[in-house]
């Protein structure tokens, strides 16, 4: 799966560097590009880093505006290209979930150096099987792939023997809310949470916790994977991304810095945890009384 996502942010960066050709060729700014058709300013330099993918209309009118209509045909027919290459990353996912996981695992298995970022969960070399199967559990529920949960959580353990090899590092931040969002039962959440305190004493592993009350340098708009310096794997509610492109990489190297610059470690990231472990302690198992 992760060579076809490849393949897909390829092709449609491949879409992007030719539109921002055609309209450097043409002299045209992006401003005077947006105003022709009316569209906001921003759209055009989304389209040229390849954060928006344009339409078949929006194409049209890019030719049009620079005077090359022969382009036009050729540029759509890459565009619908990278529509075939999406629908079949979707299906795949219909797959299941232990096809994607082994996608991951195959990743992580040419890795020596990991930095992580996950704003909302814990990451997945740091889950026990409980956490990963409410996390996959709600996978299926919302992609509708087919159950094998099981299997799933069977390979997303299998990951974690990374972990323990002498070749490798790893550089984890999570925010706060990470400890203490409703993303699994009390009794879960506090398995969990016990486990990220002895992954935290790893000799391997750099644990960095960013407290609630921190000044955030940039908005967590999503968690993300930096394996070594080659390639960033980020999830998204409609795909997973894989980005190559040394620019791409070294944006996401620069937000993990900042990151870091306000992250707790060592003492004070334990009582982080140890704070969102007493928060649950009178909530999991049973409440009642008597």
């Amino acid at each position: 799966m992760s060579k076809l996502v490849r393949d897909i942010a390829r092709a449609r960066q491949a879409i992007a560097a030719r539109l921002k050709g055609l309209r450097l060729d043409a002299k045209l700014t992006g401003r005077q590009l947006a105003a022709r058709y009316g569209w906001q300013p921003s759209k055009v330099s989304k389209i040229e880093s390849g954060k928006q993918t344009p339409s078949e209309d929006d194409i049209r009118a890019w030719c049009d505006a620079v005077g090359r209509p022969n382009e036009e045909s050729d540029l759509i027919a890459s565009l619908r290209a990278v529509d075939t290459l999406y629908g079949e990353w979707r299906r795949q996912l219909r797959l299941g979930t232990k096809v994607k996981q082994q996608s991951w695992l195959a990743a992580e298995t040419n890795t020596t150096n990991f930095r992580v970022f996950e704003p909302c969960v814990i990451p997945g070399l740091l889950q026990t099987s409980e956490y990963a199967r409410e996390r996959l559990t709600q996978s299926v529920a919302f992609y509708g792939t087919p159950d094998d949960i099981d299997e799933g959580v069977s390979v997303r353990l299998r990951r974690q023997d990374v972990l323990y090899s002498n070749s490798r590092t790893f550089h984890f931040i999570i925010l706060e809310a990470a400890l203490k969002l409703g993303m699994a039962t009390p009794d879960v959440m506090l398995g969990q949470l016990d486990r990220l305190m002895a992954a935290a004493a790893m000799p391997r592993v750099r644990l960095g916790i960013i407290p609630m009350q921190a000044r955030l340098p940039y908005t967590p708009l999503n968690g993300f994977w930096i394996l070594d310096r080659r390639v960033v794997l980020v999830e998204t509610y409609s795909a997973e991304l894989t980005l190559t492109l040394s620019e791409e990489v070294g944006q996401h190297e620069h937000m993990f810095d900042l990151y870091t610059s306000v992250a707790e470690y060592g003492r004070a990231a334990r009582m982080l945890i140890a704070s969102a472990i007493d928060g649950l302690t009178g909530v999991a198992g049973d409440p009642s009384p008597g």
